[in-house]
């Protein structure tokens, strides 16, 4: 029997693929439990549906991505820090801090998708990734000046 997965199964199936499995597990096992339904003509194409709008979903979140990466290549922040001899910072500006500022610039990033490989510890500007999705990443300038 032919049927289509609602939710993932350990060692049999994914949410969303459709599997040929032995009648009597489908009746007594899956069915029952609302873990699959069967294979007809009005579930895959319930099927079908979903999948278009999942992927109609992901791409307007891309696109939204990419409409965000041009306005944050755009801008440049200002950060200010006390800094000693040769440039070097006491202290040092994280991601945290990176992150408050594009928020005071209405534009919310976690900190988390801010890929600093390690704190910025000197004067001057400095080019910060940001990952904004899977497939895109952007680059904002962030200027560090003496307090």
């Amino acid at each position: 029997m032919k049927v289509i997965f609602l939710k993932d199964v350990k060692g049999k199936g994914k949410a969303g693929e459709i599997k040929e499995v032995s009648e009597g597990y489908a009746r007594n096992y899956l069915l029952p439990k609302n873990v699959a339904v069967e294979a007809n003509k009005g579930s895959l194409s319930m099927l079908n549906a979903q999948k278009k709008k999942q992927k109609e979903r992901a791409e307007n979140e891309r696109n939204g991505a990419e409409a965000l990466k041009a306005k944050i290549e755009k801008m440049t922040i200002e950060l200010k820090a006390k800094s000693g001899e040769g440039g070097r910072l006491f202290g040092s500006i994280t991601s945290k801090q990176i992150a408050q500022a594009l928020k005071k610039a209405d534009i919310s990033i976690d900190k988390r998708k801010i890929d600093l490989p390690e704190p910025i510890r000197t004067l001057g500007f400095t080019d910060v990734p940001l990952k904004l999705h899977p497939k895109v990443l952007a680059k904002v300038k962030v200027h560090v000046t003496e307090e």
